[in-house]
């Protein structure tokens, strides 16, 4: 593998011929783009000042913090160990079911460490029972989604990280109602809490066998609501609580977790700096900035190159291998001279640093954010291939309860 160090620079394309398929630009369907005095869709990367955030709850906590205020109320440090076996491993924020907590301490114990952060509005299933959809309301009123898919090797949850997003992207339905706010930490924490007491009560039918009842979540996807990189210290924050070994965390591996970004550069970077085994997802959609400006707004401050300087950069480091997220748009972003040049950006720097998941679009009669065809599918596959591009097509799931990539609005 060339591991040399390779220049970032934007490639000129020429204007499709008449011959060509048609080229679709990016507009938003069904509500109005803010967009900003020069007339580029405006961004939104901090929240609000002075946004509340949800009172400090115990997936807040490192295992010390929660001795420390155990002591606070008078009760022995071994007592934080109880309670974070009975939330991280059992998945309850219940006191009144951890008998072996004193009672007449366990009212005190659960204002201190379990204030209420996720109620569940409403909960849609897939006719195979394979895919759940959840829709919780905040502390705060803030509504936002994630969603529990059920797989023959593994259980995956794509979680939310922000209450909407400031993004913009003109063809996700995240972004209409802009940003609202960043998730807590614990806020993002028990989304898989209480996805693995739904699995534990049967939510997702049979999963091990009645002799394996520890059917667990152990895939996350940072894919749900916002932008993780965004909210960058309660989510790294989220995912050392994720892999710290039982009671202090959830115990799970490094390497069952990917963080997706829009292509935030310096996050990026900052991320592949912690060094930890996560995956990592670059959610790209186009190789050529002239397109991306319009369908990825945060590309007018970190271009194609860049982020890809970046993404590579992620790999070199940590020596995981990249995924390249491309939503197949028909007309928009699925031409054939666009994979040749996916793959030739790719291939400039390295091989085999990155694997390239093409996504069907969800389909929707007369509008131009649909899903490319079969036949321009497998063209643009082949040709990413052709250049030995790893390249696997995203399985999507939960479309029929509008709960795909891209799908996810938090309507009540």
């Amino acid at each position: 593998m060339n591991t040399s160090k390779k220049p970032s620079q934007k490639h000129p394309q020429s204007a499709p011929s008449k011959s060509q398929r048609p080229q679709v630009r990016p507009t938003a369907e069904g509500w109005k783009q803010p967009m900003g005095p020069d007339g580029r869709p405006t961004l939104q990367f901090a929240q609000r000042p002075r946004v509340k955030q949800p009172p400090q709850h115990l997936a807040d906590m490192t295992l010390a913090e929660r001795q420390e205020k155990m002591k606070e109320l008078g009760l022995p440090a071994f007592r934080a160990k109880q309670v974070s076996t009975h939330y991280f491993q059992h998945y309850t924020d219940q006191t009144e079911e951890m008998t072996d907590l004193p009672k007449d301490k366990r009212e005190a114990i659960g204002e201190a460490f379990f204030p209420p952060l996720l109620a569940e509005v409403r909960r849609l299933v897939t006719d195979d029972g394979a895919t759940i959809k959840f829709l919780w309301r905040l502390f705060d009123g803030a509504l936002v989604e994630s969603v529990l898919m059920r797989y023959p090797n593994r259980i995956t949850l794509c979680i939310s990280s922000q209450c909407g997003c400031g993004m913009n992207c003109p063809f996700c339905a995240t972004g209409q109602n802009g940003l609202t706010r960043n998730m807590s930490t614990a806020e993002i924490i028990d989304q898989i809490v209480k996805a693995n007491r739904v699995i534990a009560e049967g939510g997702l039918g049979k999963i091990r066998g009645d002799d394996q009842p520890q059917a667990r979540v152990n895939n996350i996807v940072f894919m749900g609501m916002g932008e993780p990189l965004a909210n960058y210290k309660r989510v790294m924050n989220a995912v050392h609580r994720m892999i710290a070994d039982a009671p202090e965390g959830l115990g799970m591996s490094a390497r069952g977790i990917t963080i997706s970004t829009v292509g935030l550069e310096p996050g990026i970077r900052k991320l592949a700096a912690e060094n930890l085994q996560v995956r990592f997802a670059l959610s790209l959609h186009a190789p050529d900035d002239d397109l991306r400006d319009d369908l990825i707004p945060v590309n007018s401050r970190w271009k194609v190159d860049e982020v890809l300087d970046a993404a590579y950069n992620y790999f070199e480091t940590t020596g995981r291998r990249v995924s390249i997220e491309y939503a197949l748009i028909k007309d928009m972003n699925d031409h054939a001279w666009r994979a040749d040049l996916l793959a030739k950006k790719l291939n400039e720097r390295g091989r085999g640093w990155a694997h390239v998941n093409p996504i069907p679009l969800n389909p929707t009669p007369g509008s131009i954010w649909t899903s490319s065809t079969k036949e321009v599918t497998r063209e643009f596959i082949q040709r990413l291939e052709a250049a030995g591009i790893p390249t696997t097509l995203r399985d999507t799931r939960g479309k029929e309860i509008d709960g795909a990539c891209g799908q996810l609005a938090a309507a009540e």
